[in-house]
Parts: structure tokens; C-alpha cells; sequence
């Protein structure tokens, strides 16, 4: 009997040991957590600042709430953009070099999110940097989309599955975006005959059972179009889901209609992926417009877009991802980014995004640890990239690192 309770009171040492070590663990995160700002915590200086530009432009909570007066009023130019946030000098000059080449637009609503410094992560995304036209290294088409075009407005990468480029529009003009060449000066959505035809070819296809439609951003369609898009791709018996590649929950919460969920609510199975690349983009209005998404049955995924100077650091991502899993977005993929033309200076070494991976294992939930991937050049499709677990091989056995670094035996 003395000596079952010496050894359970053995046990319960152990265990308390242990859990101080784990505790140990996430002491250095929780500090710099602390520190790394994001849009539930800002919310307040926020909506100081929505208010500051309802005022500027002479609106209502009504007008700012109307997704399509925010479209309407996006800052497009280069004389808009000093008037609203303060830029110096040499910045407001670059932003007007850049225009000669790329084409920018900002919603009002991200516009709001952003601070005073050049180094927040929202302008770094959102505001034309000078690096953009100095870039001699990228390529227009890293992808090569285009001779993975069999008729306008689709692209196939993979045996099973297709894209269908419905709009070149966006909310905002990602300054990493993958597919900058489409932007061009004026927005378009695909004309009709052009969706026709990549329906009819999803018809004769009969092997593509997944079709993502994307853009620009998908969400940018009317209502009615993309209703009917998703009602003739259900119609398609060998089609088994949808899925739609959009900003929109991040740049434009607003779009999120009640009738947009309804809509969407009538073509289940359907999954949604988004992109928020940090914390400061979760916002309450952000979150409501997910769970609306949620609520109407809309499975949810992120793909954060791995960008020098915004997300490259572990921490940032850690707390990115669990907040995402509170506003039920299953972190999906983390990109490396593209070597698109324009976009260098956004591009990190391969090894920091393994280095992330890393870091988020064991230290928080499976569910907020995205695959970690590289798209390989000329459309040879994504490559997922992984820490190296496997140490060495022997016969019958394997040794393995586990994510706090130790070496285990393990039967093979």
C-alpha cells in the first residue's frame, strides 16, 4: 500500500515537473504576443479612424457599411492617398513612380486599419513601394498561368481540378499579388461568353471534380452572377465542390452581405479561402463577416501569403493562427512568395518559412499550423515543404526529432 502511494506520489512529481517545463515553453511567447498588435485590440484607435474619413468624405455609418460605395471610393491615386495618411516627401514621389508601372487601389475600410509608421505591416501591403520598379529580378508569369490556359479564363495546373479567373478586381491591390500583370488599368470582370466557355469546358472535362473560381477577387461578381455561376457548376454532375479565392473578409468585411450568405448557404458543398497575413487584420468587423460565412455553412481556410517585413516571424504567425481558428478559418497554406515581377523585396529565404513551421509544432494546436509550400515554377504545382524529422534510418527502427528537439528510437 506505502509503496503504490510512493510511486503515484512519484507520478505526480513528474508530472508537475513536466508541466513547468511546458510552462517554460510559451513564457517567451506570451511576452511577445503581447506586443504584436492586431485589429481586436486596436479596434477602438480604429474606428477613431473611420470616423476621421466618414467625416472627411461627408458619410454616414450607412454609406461606409455599403460595400459598393467603398468599392466606388477606393484611393486610387497618388494626390488621394497623401490627403488621407500622412506621407512624406520622398514616399509620396515613389508612390507616383511606382503608378506609372502598377496600378494601386485601397478600400477606405483597409485603409482605416493602418498606423503612422512605414513600418506597419497594412501599409507595407497596401501603399506602392518604390522597390516595386527597381525589381530586375521577377518574372511576369512565374506561374506560366497563361500556357496553362486552354480557353480564356481558366487555368489547369492539376489532373482533377481547375481555376476559373472570374474578375481582374479587387477591394486592394495586393503589392505581392501573384497575377499584378492582370490588373492593368481599368477593372473587368470576364465577360459571359468567356464564363460560358470555361463552364463548357468543365462539362467536356469530366476527370475536374473541384473548381476554384478566383480573380482578382471572386467576391467582387454581383450577387446574381455568382449565383448563377455556382448554380451551373452544380448542375455539372461530375463537379463535386466549389471553391472561391477571395480577400474580401480582410480588405472589405462589408461585402459579407446577409444575402451574399444566403446565396451561398443554397450551394453547399463550399469552401471559401481567404488571405489574412496578420493579427492587425483580424478586426471585429473582420470576425463578423467569418462567422456570418461560418454560420451559413461555408467551410473557411487561410492562405497566409509569407511576406519580409509583415509575417516572417514565428510569433506573429502563431498568434495569427489562433486567432484566425477563433473566427472558425482553418489556417490552411502558407505561400513562399512568388518570384512575381515587382516583388522581391516581399521574398524571404525558403528556410525562414521552415524555420516557422518548426516553431509552431508542439508549441499550439495542430488545427493552427499551416502546410508550409512553394509553388513550382512554370506551373508544376505547389511542393510541400516540412522540417526534417527523420535523423537516421536503421533496420527496424528510425530516430526521430521531436518538436523540442530531442532524438527518439522508434520501431519501424
Amino acid at each position: 500500500m506505502q509503496r503504490n502511494i510512493r510511486e503515484l506520489e512519484e507520478k505526480q512529481k513528474n508530472a508537475l515537473q513536466r508541466i513547468s517545463e511546458l510552462r517554460a515553453k510559451i513564457e517567451s511567447y506570451l511576452q511577445e504576443k503581447a506586443k504584436i498588435p492586431d485589429g481586436i485590440s486596436c479596434w477602438e484607435e480604429i474606428t477613431q479612424t473611420q470616423k476621421r474619413l466618414q467625416e472627411q468624405f461627408g458619410i454616414g455609418e450607412r454609406e461606409w457599411n455599403d460595400w459598393h460605395w467603398q468599392i466606388k471610393n477606393r484611393v486610387s491615386t497618388p494626390q488621394q492617398l497623401s490627403e488621407l495618411i500622412s506621407l512624406n516627401e520622398q514616399q509620396e514621389q515613389d508612390v507616383a513612380a511606382v503608378c506609372q508601372s502598377y496600378r494601386f487601389a485601397i478600400s477606405l475600410y483597409y485603409l482605416s486599419l493602418m498606423g503612422n509608421t512605414s513600418a506597419c505591416p497594412i501599409r507595407i501591403q497596401a501603399i506602392p513601394s518604390y522597390q516595386e520598379i527597381s525589381d530586375t529580378v521577377g518574372m511576369i508569369d512565374p506561374m506560366a498561368e497563361e500556357s496553362g490556359s486552354p480557353v480564356p479564363a481558366v487555368v489547369q495546373r492539376y489532373p482533377d481540378r481547375i481555376i476559373i479567373n472570374v474578375t481582374n478586381r479587387c477591394a486592394m491591390y495586393c503589392r505581392h499579388c501573384q497575377r499584378r500583370r492582370l490588373i492593368g488599368q481599368r477593372d473587368s470582370h470576364s465577360t459571359i461568353n468567356d464564363l460560358t466557355a470555361a463552364l463548357e469546358y468543365v462539362r467536356q472535362q469530366k476527370q475536374i471534380r473541384d473548381v476554384l473560381l478566383t480573380g482578382g477577387d471572386a467576391l467582387m461578381l454581383e450577387d446574381d452572377l455568382l449565383d448563377w455561376l455556382l448554380t451551373e457548376l452544380e448542375r455539372i454532375p461530375h463537379v463535386e465542390i466549389k471553391r472561391i479565392g477571395t480577400r474580401v473578409p480582410v480588405t472589405l468585411p462589408m461585402r459579407i452581405t446577409d444575402n451574399l450568405c444566403q446565396i451561398m448557404s443554397r450551394h453547399l458543398p463550399l469552401y471559401l479561402n481567404t488571405q489574412f497575413n496578420h493579427p492587425l487584420e483580424i478586426t471585429p468587423a473582420a470576425a463578423e463577416a467569418c462567422l456570418k460565412l461560418a454560420r451559413s455553412g461555408v467551410a473557411l481556410g487561410n492562405q497566409s501569403v509569407l511576406l519580409a517585413g509583415v509575417n516572417d516571424d514565428v510569433n506573429i504567425i502563431k498568434k495569427l493562427n489562433q486567432m484566425l481558428l477563433t473566427i472558425m478559418v482553418r489556417p490552411y497554406y502558407l505561400f513562399h512568395a512568388k518570384p512575381v515581377q515587382g516583388t522581391q523585396h516581399f521574398r524571404t529565404q525558403v528556410e525562414k518559412g521552415i524555420e516557422i513551421i518548426r516553431g509552431l509544432r508542439g508549441s499550439t494546436s495542430g488545427l493552427a499550423i499551416p502546410t508550409f509550400v512553394v509553388n513550382a515554377p512554370g506551373g508544376l504545382g505547389k511542393i510541400a515543404l516540412y522540417p526534417e524529422c527523420i535523423v537516421e534510418k536503421n533496420e527496424g527502427e528510425i530516430v526521430l526529432r521531436t518538436w523540442e528537439g530531442k532524438l527518439i528510437k522508434y520501431q519501424s
